[in-house]
């Protein structure tokens, strides 16, 4: 059994949520909302059926006025429309995207909403949608770290000369069924969130109520698709890996860790948030002990003060074995993107870190082709150009563990208020 035969088998079988792969894909990279936008308003723009749509942030921005615009001309003319906004991430806009959607037949939901100071004390507040999808009837999907906000457009920083680097891909083929599936699941908790009371009443009131139970049962359901088996997996081979909070729990750690491990000559990751679990952590020490090339790419410029402790408490552990740790600084990182023996590669929501790995709906794209694994990696090298590389190890006196001890208890504390079980 060849490498690429291996890293498909395990990467479909780590544990009980494992990716599925299909083949005769087509997958394109995309850099950034410069590349993003355009490609994706296009799409939408020539909608004839339904468009799904899923974002933590919806920001009031030109990028934000324009997508609203090829929404609303969509559902003018008959497509299916339908929206879901995080209640946390898009808290400032919401009240402008709710105006600006109204009376226009695009249904807007809102996950987890915060609109009442008592919703901050409901459980399951700190678990909040981080994923970036969009679907347009069912052939093309778009994945990846990207919200809808301007490149050079901070909300807490303001406006930039350089874009954040961030990525996205644009999916044909038989993938963009999971992450239709995915956004359609989504949306519905959500919208169910809204109107419960209203469809569990529809369906006492339906005359096949069991039916239509199992039918809104379905939809709230996240993609879980058999193993490929016998299937034609000739390239380009894609699977959608998601996180949620009920069968999927680590199924995008597992499938980073164990592409990790099986590594032979580099691993190259760019992570904005970066606060690896031990697993984590283990897996790429043992990969650098062993000759791999394992080089990070993380926040030069901070946006996050607590983030970039929490990954600076690490320095001293993965510098010891070998790892190689860059800061990209020209602009704020954003992307979540690998790139690994440049044949396996993932682009995504998720960052490495508690929040992305145990609380929040997170959705990657796994990629099993050299090309598209290539362009990837040039575009990580580029970045790597222009960061500065991290060569003296931070001191290993008391401060430092006190430091990273402290950041420790934080994160689970914080763990245990979210109600994450396990180990991290």
């Amino acid at each position: 059994m060849g490498k690429r035969q291996r890293l498909s088998r395990i990467a479909s079988w780590y544990g009980p949520a494992y990716p599925s792969f299909s083949g005769g894909n087509e997958v394109r990279l995309l850099r950034g909302g410069d590349q993003l936008f355009p490609a994706q308003c296009a799409r939408i723009e020539a909608a004839i059926s339904e468009v799904w749509l899923a974002t933590y942030i919806f920001n009031h921005d030109a990028a934000g006025e324009e997508l609203v615009r090829v929404l609303r001309a969509a559902a003018a003319r008959g497509v299916r429309v339908r929206v879901v906004v995080d209640g946390f991430g898009s808290k400032a806009p919401l009240a402008w995207l709710t105006e600006a959607l109204r009376g226009s037949g695009v249904a807007l939901a809102v996950f987890r909403p915060l609109d009442r100071w008592w919703r901050w004390l409901q459980p399951g507040q700190l678990r909040r949608l981080h994923q970036k999808l969009c679907v347009v009837d069912g052939e093309v999907a778009y994945v990846g770290g990207v919200n809808i906000i301007e490149d050079r457009l901070d909300i807490h920083h303001g406006r930039s000369d350089e874009p954040r680097l961030d990525f996205a891909v644009e999916l044909r083929g038989d993938a963009v069924a999971p992450v239709a599936q995915a956004a359609r699941a989504v949306w519905t908790r959500a919208w169910l969130g809204r109107d419960f009371g209203e469809e569990m009443l529809a369906v006492a009131r339906s005359g096949s109520p069991v039916r239509r139970m199992r039918n809104l049962l379905s939809s709230l359901r996240m993609p879980r698709d058999p193993p490929p088996g016998g299937r034609d997996l000739s390239p380009v081979r894609v699977a959608v890996v998601l996180r949620d909070n009920l069968r999927q729990r680590r199924t995008i750690e597992h499938a980073y860790v164990e592409a990790i491990r099986l590594a032979r000559t580099s691993v190259d990751l760019i992570c904005p948030y970066f606060y690896p679990g031990h697993r984590f952590r283990q897996a790429l020490c043992a990969a650098a002990r062993r000759g791999v090339r394992v080089r990070l790419l993380l926040q030069g410029k901070v946006d996050y003060r607590i983030a970039a402790v929490a990954a600076h408490a690490l320095y001293a552990e993965l510098l010891g074995d070998g790892v190689q740790i860059h800061e990209y600084s020209p602009a704020f990182l954003h992307a979540k993107v690998a790139v690994i023996d440049g044949e396996w590669a993932t682009v995504g929501s998720s960052n490495i870190d508690p929040l992305s790995l145990l609380l929040n709906l997170e959705a990657n794209v796994l990629v099993l082709d050299e090309g598209f694994a290539g362009a990837l990696r040039a575009e990580i090298e580029t970045a790597l150009a222009a960061s500065v590389e991290v060569r003296e190890q931070p001191a290993r006196g008391l401060r430092a563990v006190a430091g990273r001890a402290l950041v420790a208890w934080i994160a689970y504390v914080y763990l245990r208020v979210a109600g994450a079980g396990g180990r991290y």
